[in-house]
C-alpha cells in the first residue's frame, strides 16, 4: 500500500497538469473557432454574436475530425470518458494505450471548442487514468496495483479541474474502485492531494463558482423542499439518460459507418446553438450566474430545453466530452427554475439543490453530487438539503431505470456491474460453523477391506459422503488425505494399509470462508480438511469442509433479505401461554427448506 501510494503522488502531479493542459488547449481551440485569436483563456462560444454559418458548422467540423481520429488513431476516445475507464478496469486488467493519453485530450479540446456542449472532467478523467496506467505497466505490479494508479490518476485530474479533492476521492469510490479498501483508498487520496496542491499553484485555490451565504435562512421545510425538488431532478436524470440512449440507439441503426456520426451529432449541437448560443461549450459562465442568481428567465428555459437536447442527443453520436459540466448547467437551470415558484433562502440556492439533485441522479451517485456541489461553491451550510436532493434523485433514478448513463453503455458491450456495496457473507461466517465436523475417516493403518470398499461404492454411486477422506493417525492427528476415487481404483485387494497423499491444503477453525473460497480457488480444489493445531505441532482434524458448505453464507444472506417475521410478538400471541414463541431461530423453509438460521448470525445448518 505504501509503495502504491507513493507511486500515486507523482500520478497526482501529473493529472494536475493534464487538467491544466486541457482547460488551456481548449481554450485556444475555442478563442481560434469563434474569435479568431491565439489564446489560452477559456471562454464561451455564445458570449458574443457570431456569424448564423459558423455556429452551424463549427461543431459539424468538430465532429468530422473526432470521427477521424476515433477511426485511424483509437475509438477508446469515444464517449464522455467514465466508461472507458471502468471498462479498462473491469476487462483490461487497468492497461490504457499511451496514445489513449494524447488523443483523448486533443479530441475533448476540439469537440468542445467547436461548440460541444460537454464537459472536460470525463477526457480528464480518461487521460488522469491513462498517466496512471502508462506508470503502471511500466512497472512490475498487480492488476490491481495498476487499477488503483489508473483511478490515483483520474481522480487526480477530476480534484484539479474543479478544485474539488473529496469530490474527487467519492466519485473514485462510488464509480471507478469498486471497493473501500485501504490498499487503494490511500493511494488515491495521496494523488488527490498532491494533485489539488498543484492546482492551486497553477490556478488557484478558490471555489470555481464562489456562492455568498450571508443570506441564508434554512429550516426544515427547506430540506423538504429540497427533496421534493430532488425528485423533479430526478425525474429529469430519468429523462436525459433515456435521450442518450435512444439517441446511441438512433445512430446505430444509420446505414454508414460511425465515423461521420459525430458530424451528425455536431448538426444538432450547430442548430441548437442558433436557437440559445449560451448552451455551447462548457458553459462555466452560464452555470455561475445560475448559482449567483444572476440568470434571466429567459436564459434558465433556454439552458433547460436547449442544453438537455443538443448534449443527450450529441453524446449519443459518440463523439468526445464529458457529463459532469452539462449536468451541472442543467440542474442548476431546473432548479433556479423551480425557485421562481419557491420561497426565496437566498441567491442561486434552488440552483445549487437543483444542480446536487441532477448530479446524483444522472451519475447515481449521491455523496457526489452533494458533496461536489458543496466543493464548486464554498456553501457550506447547505450541505443537508444538498444531500436530500440529491438522494432524492439517486432513489427515484433507481427504481425507475436499472442503470445509469455510466453503467447503461457498459452493459451494452456484455458486461454485468453491479455498483452496490455491501459486506461479503463470505466474511461473516468462519469454517468452523459451517464444516462437517463427523466427516468419514480412515486410520492410517486401517486396511482396505471388502466392507469398506463397498461402502465407498455406495456413497460415489449415491451421492451421499464426502469426496475427500481424512486419514488420521492414532491420535487423531491429520497423516495424509485419499479420495473415493483413488481408493475405488485400488481394487478389492488383501487387507493391507491405505497409500495415502500428504496434505496441501488444511483450513483452520478460524479461517472465514471468504479465505476459504480463495484457497480453494488457489489450488483448484473443492474440499479441505479443517484442523487445528496443537502444541506438538501436528493438526488434529476437526472437520472437512467444502463447496457446498460455502452456500450456507449465502443462504444466511438471502435469509435475512427476504424472510420477513415478527420478532415482539403481537399483545394476543404474547398473552397466549399456548402461543408459539420465538427461540431466535430464523426458519428458512420459505426459502426452499434449505437451512436455518441462527438468532446471533453466527452459524447456519443445512
Amino acid at each position: 500500500m505504501l509503495l502504491i501510494a507513493a507511486w500515486a503522488l507523482l500520478v497526482g502531479g501529473f493529472g494536475a497538469l493534464a487538467a491544466f493542459g486541457l482547460q488551456k488547449l481548449i481554450g485556444l481551440v475555442t478563442n481560434l473557432v469563434f474569435y479568431q485569436r491565439v489564446s489560452g483563456a477559456l471562454v464561451a462560444p455564445g458570449q458574443h454574436h457570431h456569424p448564423w454559418w459558423l455556429v452551424l458548422t463549427a461543431p459539424v467540423a468538430g465532429g468530422l475530425v473526432i470521427g477521424l481520429m476515433a477511426r485511424y488513431g483509437s475509438e477508446k476516445i469515444r464517449g464522455h470518458g467514465m466508461p472507458e475507464a471502468i471498462e479498462a478496469i473491469l476487462t483490461g486488467g487497468s492497461r490504457v494505450a499511451p496514445k489513449v493519453a494524447v488523443l483523448k485530450p486533443v479530441s475533448a479540446a476540439i469537440s468542445i471548442g467547436t461548440g460541444g456542449p460537454f464537459g472536460a472532467e470525463g477526457p480528464i478523467i480518461m487521460t488522469g487514468g491513462a498517466i496512471g496506467s502508462m506508470l503502471a505497466q511500466a512497472l512490475r505490479l498487480t492488476a490491481d496495483e495498476r487499477k488503483t494508479l489508473l483511478v490515483s490518476g483520474a481522480a487526480a485530474g477530476m480534484a484539479a479541474t474543479f478544485n474539488s479533492p473529496v469530490a474527487a476521492v467519492l466519485l473514485a469510490v462510488e464509480l471507478l474502485l469498486f471497493e473501500w479498501r485501504p490498499r487503494s483508498f490511500v493511494p488515491v487520496v495521496a494523488s488527490v492531494s498532491v494533485a489539488t496542491v498543484v492546482r492551486g499553484l497553477l490556478m488557484g485555490n478558490g471555489p470555481v463558482f464562489p456562492v455568498s451565504t450571508a443570506a441564508l435562512h434554512l429550516n426544515g421545510g427547506i430540506t423538504g423542499l429540497a427533496a421534493v425538488v430532488g425528485l423533479t431532478g430526478g425525474v429529469l436524470a430519468v429523462v436525459a439518460t433515456w435521450l442518450v440512449y435512444r439517441a446511441e440507439d438512433a445512430f446505430a441503426k444509420l446505414p454508414f459507418h460511425w465515423m461521420w456520426w459525430p458530424a451528425i451529432g455536431g448538426a444538432v449541437i450547430g442548430v441548437g446553438g442558433l436557437v440559445e448560443p449560451r448552451a455551447l461549450g462548457v458553459g462555466y459562465d452560464v452555470i455561475d450566474q445560475l448559482l449567483t442568481g444572476r440568470a434571466t428567465t429567459s436564459l434558465i428555459i433556454g439552458i433547460l430545453v436547449v442544453k438537455t437536447l443538443i448534449w443527450s442527443l450529441s453524446l449519443g453520436s459518440g463523439t468526445s466530452g464529458g457529463v459532469l459540466a452539462p449536468v451541472f448547467m442543467i440542474g442548476g437551470a431546473l432548479g433556479a427554475l423551480e425557485g421562481s415558484l419557491l420561497p426565496q433562502v437566498m441567491p442561486g440556492f434552488w440552483a445549487m439543490i437543483g444542480l446536487a439533485a441532477v448530479v446524483g441522479g444522472v451519475m447515481r451517485s449521491p455523496l457526489t453530487g452533494a458533496v461536489f456541489t458543496l466543493e464548486l461553491t464554498h456553501a457550506w451550510p447547505t450541505a443537508l438539503p444538498l444531500l436530500a436532493s440529491s438522494t432524492a434523485a439517486y432513489a427515484l433514478s433507481a427504481l425507475v431505470l436499472k442503470r445509469s448513463v455510466l453503467t447503461e453503455k457498459i452493459a451494452r458491450r456484455g458486461l454485468h456491474l453491479t455498483r452496490e456495496y455491501s459486506t461479503d457473507p463470505l466474511e461473516t461466517f468462519f469454517a468452523a460453523e459451517v464444516m462437517r465436523r463427523t466427516p468419514r475417516t480412515l486410520a492410517a493403518d486401517q486396511p482396505l477391506d471388502a466392507a469398506l470398499l463397498d461402502a465407498l461404492l455406495d456413497e460415489a454411486v449415491t451421492g451421499r459422503g464426502d469426496r475427500l477422506l481424512p486419514v488420521t493417525g492414532a491420535d487423531g492427528t491429520l497423516v495424509g488425505t485419499a479420495t473415493r476415487p483413488e481408493l475405488l481404483a485400488l481394487g478389492r485387494r488383501p487387507a493391507g494399509p491405505a497409500t495415502v497423499r500428504q496434505v496441501v491444503v488444511t483450513v483452520h477453525p478460524g479461517d472465514t470462508l471468504r479465505d476459504v473460497a480463495y484457497r480453494f480457488a488457489e489450488h483448484g480444489i473443492t474440499s479441505a480438511p479443517v484442523v487445528e493445531p496443537t502444541a506438538a505441532g501436528a493438526g488434529r482434524l476437526v472437520g472437512v469442509i467444502t463447496v457446498s458448505d460455502l452456500l450456507h453464507a449465502r443462504l444466511h444472506d438471502l435469509t435475512e433479505e427476504h424472510h420477513r417475521q415478527r420478532l415482539i410478538p403481537a399483545p394476543a400471541a404474547a398473552a397466549d401461554p399456548d402461543g408459539p414463541s420465538d427461540t431466535g431461530r430464523v426458519d428458512a423453509d420459505a426459502l426452499g427448506g434449505l437451512g436455518h438460521v441462527t438468532a446471533a448470525g453466527a452459524g447456519l445448518s443445512g
